[in-house]
């Protein structure tokens, strides 16, 4: 069973900010609906990590937006031991919709995770499609919904910066294999050369940027 543990799960939310990118968070009308009392608190949680918060009629839960790239989560807040065929089914459905989906669940008392495990396994969950992470409230669970897509976000973004460096570096080196054979021409100085070499540079940006 894939389950996302963490200090958050076990400890009293922290409420820090998290550095670098921000995004936007869409939150479904009927969550909001159900859970008027948190509302404040998530704004304000949101704001100072630099997201936008908008009400939308959406299929799961939550869809954050962070560095181009989009993350969606169910946020299950009562785990009813009687009742948890439908919250299987809706998962089961999502799951096929998001490449990158979440669940965030409630488990405050043994009896609930108990129930959660045995769930899991009869519904025949696959494992890591979605990941489930268990917290102890709704503050928490929020918490770590906002950490798992502003680190989705960063890593991307990352990524991006990763091949850009590579793409420079590429660059460079084919300006100077191309200044090494400019210059072993005869009658060619490295003055010749290297203006040479700055408007095929130039000529190359023109052209990325077109």
């Amino acid at each position: 069973m894939d389950m996302h543990l963490s200090d958050s799960s076990t400890s009293a939310p922290s409420h820090a900010t998290l550095s670098g990118t921000g995004g936007v968070c869409l939150m479904r009308n009927a969550w909001k609906g159900e859970h008027p009392s948190v509302i404040n608190f998530i704004s304000s949680f949101l704001s100072a990590n630099s997201f936008r918060l908008n009400f939308v009629p959406i299929a799961p839960d939550f869809i954050f937006n962070c560095g181009g790239l989009s993350v969606a989560f169910v946020f299950v807040t009562n785990w009813d031991c009687n009742n948890v065929s439908l919250i299987f089914s809706r998962v089961q459905k999502l799951r096929t919709q998001f490449a990158r989906f979440y669940v965030i669940i409630t488990l405050p008392a043994k009896q609930q995770i108990d129930s959660f495990i045995q769930s899991y396994f009869k519904f025949e969950m696959v494992i890591g499609k979605p990941t489930f992470v268990p917290v102890q409230d709704i503050e928490m669970g929020f918490e770590k919904m906002v950490k798992i897509a502003h680190s989705s976000g960063v890593y991307k973004q990352q990524k991006i910066g990763e091949k850009l460096k590579a793409e420079r570096k590429q660059l460079v080196q084919g300006m100077n294999f191309y200044l090494k054979v400019v210059t072993s021409i005869p009658g060619v100085d490295n003055h010749d050369a290297n203006a040479t070499k700055f408007w095929r540079t130039q000529t190359f940006q023109l052209r990325r940027r077109r």
